[in-house]
């Protein structure tokens, strides 16, 4: 019998792979970071090897940039183009 995990990963990654290469690091940012990040955040593109998240403030960029290694080799576990580094940039002030 195999574990659960492992049966949700191959969904995760068939799911995944039936996607634009561009658009399945966004679509699994959320998958990788966690219901609770992803609350907070939010994957904006992927352009050459770099995704673009969105965080509310300083605070949370320093604490996402710790993270940033593990989140990247989840990602690519995840998806079939190379995601060579996450950028975080700060949300911008909303009226």
């Amino acid at each position: 019998m195999e574990p659960a995990s492992a049966g949700l990963d191959k969904i995760v990654l068939g799911s995944l792979r039936r996607v634009p290469p561009a658009d399945a690091p966004v679509l699994a940012w959320p998958l990788v970071c966690g219901s609770k990040v992803a609350e907070r955040t939010r994957a904006l593109d992927f352009i050459g090897g770099v995704l673009r998240v969105e965080v509310p403030d300083a605070g949370w960029k320093r604490e996402m940039q710790s993270l940033a290694p593990r989140y990247l080799a989840t990602l690519n576990r995840y998806v079939g183009q190379k995601v060579e580094r996450i950028e975080f940039v700060i949300s911008a002030p909303r009226d």
